[in-house]
């Protein structure tokens, strides 16, 4: 069994639980205060786990499904089985736990503010595989379909200024920095992924 299946698996069983046992949602959700006031730093990874409904949890466990197993048998390739497995962890768990960084800054004094999901692990793959295979096509709800270096930037640019007005219930800053994360770990795990970025884009054709 993959390990993306293994973390879906996971994190649809938690996220399910938490949703009847309010305890374990109150004590694994990133709350920046709590974070600070009692040194509950494991809610930087749990709240990775938990998801606020199942739109929410589907759609990134949905996202991760299809994006999680090329990034998986990519490392696999270059690395082997054991470190391949152990790096394309890092990049999804650390993405979940570096993504909720600047929101721990921008929000340890707000007693009020909550936040949980995937989406910064998530993004964290994506943007890796969008490293690796720039030029294939992300369809968005099956209508917009894009080469994912141009949705990535985007992407890039949409959660960059959404972050920055606050306008809704959606963490944007964790989407942009566990983005961010994946690519640069990615470069920074296997530097010649940036030099094939290039040469696949500059081969690209719109038509």
């Amino acid at each position: 069994m993959s390990i993306t299946l293994i973390l879906i698996i996971l994190t649809v069983g938690i996220s399910w639980y938490a949703w009847k046992n309010h305890d374990l949602m109150h004590r694994w959700i990133f709350q920046p205060y709590a974070v600070q006031r009692d040194n509950s730093w494991h809610r930087f990874l749990t709240s990775g786990f938990l998801h606020a409904d199942f739109s929410h949890l589907f759609f990134n466990m949905f996202t991760l499904f299809f994006f999680g197993r090329a990034v998986e048998m990519t490392f696999i390739g270059l690395f082997g089985p054991v470190t391949g497995v152990l790096l394309y962890l890092l990049i999804y768990l650390g993405g979940i736990i570096i993504s909720d960084v600047p929101t721990y800054l921008k929000h340890r004094n707000d007693p009020a503010y909550r936040a949980l999901g995937a989406s910064g692990g998530v993004a964290s793959v994506v943007f890796s595989s969008i490293l690796f295979y720039p030029t294939q096509d992300i369809c968005l709800y099956a209508i917009l379909c894009l080469p994912g270096f141009i949705l990535g930037v985007i992407y890039l640019i949409y959660s960059y200024y959404s972050g920055k007005r606050m306008g809704d219930n959606i963490n944007h800053d964790a989407h942009f920095y566990g983005a961010v994360y994946g690519l640069l770990l990615t470069l920074v795990l296997f530097p010649a992924a940036g030099p094939n970025f290039v040469e696949q884009i500059s081969n690209w054709r719109m038509f």
